[in-house]
């Protein structure tokens, strides 16, 4: 997906996304050095399923321990 950098306020990116010119507020800091106003990103996003998984686990046992400090 392509997005371009709208314009900077105050470090924070107003990046437009796609077509429909999205537009989505980023923390300059989160985009590569060098990025202005003007600038042309190339956005990969990618589906995680490990990532997935272990995020999960971590809730579940987040929950687990809940369960049990209020059930003493």
């Amino acid at each position: 997906m392509k997005a371009v950098v709208d314009r900077i306020e105050n470090r924070i990116a107003v990046v437009l996304f796609g077509n429909e010119e999205t537009a989505v507020n980023i923390p300059l800091a989160l985009l590569p050095e060098g990025t202005k106003e003007g600038s042309f990103l190339q956005i990969d996003m990618n589906l995680d399923p490990d990532g997935e998984e272990a995020q999960r686990e971590k809730i579940s046992n987040l929950l687990d321990k809940l369960k049990k400090k209020n059930s003493s």
